[in-house]
């Protein structure tokens, strides 16, 4: 792998304007169309480590927000179901759990599970057309968080810590490889309705980084980017002059404040915003899809039209070279399951089951499923303890994710947890693990991947991860 040097930032500002442009010029040129005379700005998109681009050239992250049960969907325990009803026998290790029922008896599995594919991959029947993919799936069931409440758990999937702050690995991915497209963001967001994720925008915002790192957030309905069309009633000369003014007040105002990167972010995404017009649109529309492709990802059935839609959007982003984008389901942790678990998880398994299949299955077939790293999973996972009697707990020391395509070795299971689903036993695999092995898959070296913040070289898994060989090859 090619060296990746520490990244020291500056400021594009201050380059321009020793050059004799500032930003705002660049922008008014990209604007009007005219020709500047002297130094123009470097791309403020491109990678800013040097890198090997590896098999994975996008990432779709399936996040299910609320905690799915890992003993319930792809990791069996037949004695679960044995010792029902009663404590957690003395020989397991006790675990600290969010609710602090840790005496409370087990709660048995009302799963039926069968084997599929040739690697006989472990499924159960929450996700029926699951065994239709089965073959493309890495499962890996030996995933720990450190966080044991939701906010610390999203955070820390996101970003890598379990306080806020730090830049979410979306904002990392961006920042190390850039974006292939120009007119869209290369950091997409979509969600499955108007609930707010947990922590909000820190989940896929840049932290320290530059705030043109950070992913844009792509709502439900006929405009997934609030006032990005062009009112009717205004011609595009005045729409151009309007931006040029814009941005010429912008460029004024960040004369002195250098250092202030919400301001080199708000002229960059006037500039984005523009050349969206033209293409976003397009990007998202998903009406001239056939009817074949329509069916195939759900959208003809009430329960899954939505995620079957966000599934299919982030593949039209994919096929224009958007790198990083995140499907939540489950806005609110809906996937929280303390009681009721069986019609909590009925209802959400049967929402994403349909899409998510067909998502793989349209990827493979278009030829994109080797270039594009499809990732399954929440910020933990539950307890084997039952809750309020029907339902469970979080469990953050054992839990299970899954990746598929992107270079990845499908119908394989990796790793495992103790007989009850507790605690990670082979292979175990942190977040930190995690993002680098994903850093590692879209050819960057997760240990060069390297931001200095107040004299403080930053790393996405704050120097603690490492890549998984078994995944990575």
């Amino acid at each position: 792998m090619a060296c990746q040097n520490i990244d020291i930032p500056t400021s594009r500002r201050d380059f321009l304007q020793s050059a004799g442009a500032g930003f705002g010029a660049v922008a008014l040129s990209a604007l009007t169309g005219e020709r500047m005379l002297r130094a123009t700005s470097a791309n403020p998109v491109a990678a800013r480590i040097p890198h090997r681009l590896g098999q994975t050239k996008s990432v779709i992250w399936l996040f299910m927000e609320g905690g799915p049960s890992h003993i319930d969907l792809f990791d069996p325990k037949p004695l679960l179901n044995n010792l029902a009803g009663q404590r957690l026998p003395d020989s397991f290790k006790r675990p600290v759990t969010a609710m602090g029922e840790v005496n409370s008896p087990l709660l048995a599995s009302k799963r039926k599970w069968k084997q599929h594919g040739q690697g006989g991959l472990w499924i159960s029947d929450w996700l029926p057309r699951h065994s239709a993919i089965a073959d493309d799936l890495c499962v890996i069931r030996s995933c720990v968080s450190d966080g044991i409440n939701h906010a610390g758990g999203v955070c820390q999937m996101n970003t890598g810590s379990v306080f806020g702050g730090r830049p979410s690995l979306g904002a990392w991915a961006s920042y190390g490889i850039g974006t292939e497209n120009q007119n869209l963001p290369g950091f997409v967001v979509l969600k499955d309705s108007k609930t707010a994720i947990v922590n909000g925008v820190r989940c896929w915002g840049s932290g320290f980084m530059p705030a043109g790192y950070q992913g844009v957030l792509l709502e439900q309905g006929k405009e997934p980017i609030a006032n990005l069309n062009i009112p009717s009633d205004v011609s595009p000369a005045r729409h151009r002059q309007k931006l040029a003014l814009l941005n010429k007040l912008n460029s004024r105002h960040s004369r002195g404040r250098e250092s202030n990167t919400e301001l080199e972010a708000r002229i960059h995404s006037y500039e984005l915003a523009y050349r969206m017009q033209a293409e976003a649109p397009e990007a998202v529309d998903i009406s001239r899809e056939t009817e074949a492709t329509r069916s195939l990802y759900g959208l003809d059935n009430e329960s899954t039209q939505i995620y079957g839609r966000q599934c299919l959007m982030a593949r039209r982003l994919v096929e224009r070279g958007v790198r990083f984008i995140q499907l939540y389901h489950g806005a609110g942790s809906k996937w929280d399951s303390h009681s009721g678990m069986e019609k909590n998880h009925s209802k959400l398994c049967a929402q994403v089951d349909h899409p998510i299949v067909g998502l793989i299955t349209d990827l493979k077939q278009r030829g994109l499923l080797d270039e594009t790293l499809v990732i399954w999973g929440g910020e933990f996972g539950r307890t084997p303890m039952s809750e309020k009697g029907d339902g469970r707990d979080h469990n953050p020391t054992g839990f299970t994710m899954w990746m598929a395509g992107g270079g990845v070795k499908g119908g394989q299971t990796i790793g495992a947890t103790d007989e009850l689903g507790l605690f990670a036993t082979e292979d175990r695999l942190h977040v930190h693990d995690i993002h680098a092995t994903i850093l590692t898959l879209m050819g960057l070296d997760h240990t060069k991947v390297v931001y200095m913040h107040k004299g403080r070289p930053e790393r996405v898994d704050l120097n603690e991860g490492h890549p998984s060989v078994k995944i990575t090859g």
